[in-house]
């Protein structure tokens, strides 16, 4: 069986700081760093809101690649422009450098 898998964009209105992510299910996800009795990085700046989720594809290490670019730009600004401007994977490749995807 074979699931899409999409890049997630968190946000901390009590911290003033985004989290991104890649998951099979954002929603499931955001239930989890609002309710992990982990302490993690997200526990400590909750209440987290769902800001952006744009599929990625059925290719879980492409999806790892995804993320990985995005959180290595280590830019708000690109982040806060992904969260208002970018709506699919075509967009996203033209602001960050999306590895080559083949499937």
């Amino acid at each position: 069986m074979f699931f899409m898998f999409y890049l997630y964009i968190l946000y901390s209105s009590s911290s003033d700081k985004y989290y991104v992510g890649y998951t099979e299910d954002a929603e499931k996800r955001l239930y989890e760093h609002n309710n992990s009795e982990r302490t993690t990085y997200t526990s400590k700046h909750r209440p987290w809101i769902l800001k952006k989720s744009i599929a990625l594809g059925k290719n879980r290490g492409f999806a790892m690649k995804v993320e990985k670019t995005v959180k290595k730009t280590k830019s708000r600004l690109i982040i806060e422009k992904i969260v208002l401007e970018i709506n699919d994977l075509s967009e996203l490749a033209q602001l960050v450098r999306v590895p080559i995807h083949r499937d």
